[in-house]
């Protein structure tokens, strides 16, 4: 996050801490006869705050996230792509897909990512385990707004960054859609996302063909009418579930094929 950024959250957070303390310390204890209360929960600390802002200054990238799965792989191998992102990577099996059994694929996405966060850590994350492919999918939460307001422009360079990275390398790319989105259940005051998830698949694709990189478009398959995830296939509108997964993952193998 940028300095402006963590300096909000910090003061939002002394704020929740100075409020709910004292009216923690109001909660009595019911009289005789009387409906047990619900218990209080604990005080915020001060020092659970310090320790949280000073890790996100320490690594705001998240390099050390995958630090010790990264050394633990092997130098190279043969049919290795790095499945590169966000939330929607990262709980790719937690949220009920098998993630390519028997394939020798790499998970690196990390949730609440945006794209800027992922130029920073693409050596390490990408370059660095040697792979044939990489399928970067991003971009929902630079639109969110996770790390300070973006416009599309910006969002636009951090891809041709991280594809140029990759081809640097002899890499090659696959770029994904941004998956649909109605509404950011962590950002409701972001908006209907719908239209600005539509611009950036526009642009993506556009820009896959004239890079003669392969474009992977997940939105046409599980975008509802209204720009949102069709029913059923998702756990909060934003993130797939084991149904969601189901239909993304043959669509990712076609891509690689390809």
């Amino acid at each position: 996050m940028r300095a402006e950024d963590l300096m909000r959250i910090w003061m939002k957070l002394m704020v929740v801490s100075l409020v709910a303390t004292p009216m923690m310390a109001q909660v009595q204890s019911p009289a005789t006869g009387a409906a047990p209360a619900q218990a209080a929960p604990p005080p915020i600390r001060t020092a659970d705050l310090c320790n949280a802002v000073r890790k996100l200054l320490d690594d705001w990238p998240q390099l050390g996230r995958y630090a010790d799965a990264n050394a633990a792989l092997l130098p190279t191998e043969p049919g290795r792509v790095v499945f590169y992102g966000d939330s929607i990577t990262d709980a790719w099996t937690r949220n009920g897909g098998t993630f390519f059994p028997g394939k020798p694929y790499v998970n690196r996405g990390i949730s609440g990512q945006t794209t800027e966060q992922m130029v920073v850590r693409f050596r390490q994350d990408v370059i660095n385990l040697h792979p044939q492919a990489v399928v970067i999918l991003a971009g929902t939460n630079d639109i969110a707004g996770n790390t300070g307001p973006e416009t599309q422009a910006m969002i636009e360079d951090n891809f041709r960054s991280m594809v140029d990275l990759a081809r640097a390398n002899n890499i090659r790319v696959v770029l994904a859609s941004v998956l649909p989105a109605a509404a950011y259940p962590w950002k409701p005051s972001a908006g209907s996302p719908a239209e600005k998830i539509r611009a950036l698949n526009d642009w993506l694709k556009s820009y896959a063909a004239s890079q003669s990189v392969t474009y992977l478009d997940y939105y046409s398959a599980m975008a509802g009418p209204d720009g949102g995830m069709k029913p059923g296939i998702s756990i909060d509108g934003v993130h797939p579930n084991a149904a969601g997964y189901a239909i993304m993952e043959p669509l990712a193998e076609k891509a690689l094929s390809q």
